[in-house]
């Protein structure tokens, strides 16, 4: 009997779901926006990457946004699914958004939220600099 259950155990995938984090967003009348101080931009909650001593928001966690040196940061979506990198302040990191010579950091990658004419363009329903969008899914682990 212990025999079959330890063979199930190890047939199981052991997966963690993503935590939601709010959507990176400029548009302040959105609920889940970083952007609206209020919801999921509260420095308040226990999730928000504003948090200055949460898990996404402190300067010493592994997971925070900004945190220059984490390897965990929260990572962002847009709305189709698509990977748009980590919502991280390490410019060392190649998928982090302050990468400047980084696919998602970089001014001139059409992946990069930095850059007006890509993913950060204005007119983009995704970009997180539309202030009437729904901006990048930020999902943490």
């Amino acid at each position: 009997m212990q025999v079959l259950l330890l063979v199930l155990l190890l047939l199981l995938p052991l997966t963690t779901q993503a935590e939601y984090l709010g959507n990176l967003s400029a548009n302040e009348f959105d609920a889940n926006s970083t952007a609206n101080p209020f919801r999921a931009s509260s420095p308040f909650s226990s999730n928000s990457v504003t948090n200055e001593i949460g898990n996404y928001g402190g300067p010493f966690s592994n997971q925070s946004a900004t945190n220059p040196y984490a390897t965990e940061a929260p990572r962002l979506y847009d709305q189709q699914g698509n990977y748009r990198g980590k919502l991280s302040a390490n410019p060392c990191d190649p998928d982090s958004t302050s990468n400047p010579y980084g696919r998602y950091g970089s001014l001139f990658s059409p992946d990069s939220i930095n850059n007006p004419f890509g993913v950060g363009s204005p007119y983009n329903s995704s970009s997180p600099s539309n202030p009437y969008g729904r901006g990048l899914r930020i999902e943490g682990r």
